[in-house]
């Protein structure tokens, strides 16, 4: 026994014994973290699973909400113009129940004159050259452009 206890107390035998001890935990530490490694691995993969699905579940309500906020300011933008164009047209209107802009208006675009005036139309020789070439309708007097169609009519007629 004596070499036994001389055994178990050597040098060579305690230095085996904590090399077997430190594998030992050595072994269990990595197999702790690996563990570890594995169980974070699995909670990584599920919150992932979960944050994609939350990505995907609301992903079409919220291009749709960004979309219905664009439909929104787009309507107020065109409500806005609306009320802009009323409010002209009322402008518009209300000048036109003044006898005054009215005649003004007549004279301007129909070359209307009153009783014991006397109208003239000043034709630049440059314009009527050019408006025989471009046979432009529009840069006539608006009785111009009527007695021009009876004439043709009259001449189709024969």
């Amino acid at each position: 026994m004596a070499a036994k206890d001389r055994d178990r107390f050597s040098t060579t035998t305690r230095i085996r014994l904590l090399g077997e001890q430190t594998a030992a935990r050595v072994y269990r530490s990595q197999t702790r973290r690996q563990a570890r490694r594995s169980r974070l691995t699995g909670r990584a993969a599920l919150l992932a699973l979960v944050v994609c699905s939350l990505v995907v579940a609301l992903a079409y309500p919220i291009r749709q909400y960004v979309a219905q906020r664009a439909e929104i300011a787009d309507l107020q933008r065109q409500q806005e113009q609306a009320r802009q164009q009323v409010e002209e047209l009322r402008d518009l209107k209300a000048r036109w129940q003044d006898d005054a802009y009215a005649e003004q208006q007549i004279r301007q675009r129909l070359h209307y004159v009153m009783p014991g005036e006397t109208g003239y139309v000043v034709i630049d020789p440059d314009a009527a050259r050019q408006s025989h070439a471009d046979s432009g309708a529009a840069d006539r007097p608006w009785y111009a452009n009527v007695w021009d169609g009876v004439d043709k009519s009259d001449a189709s007629d024969q």
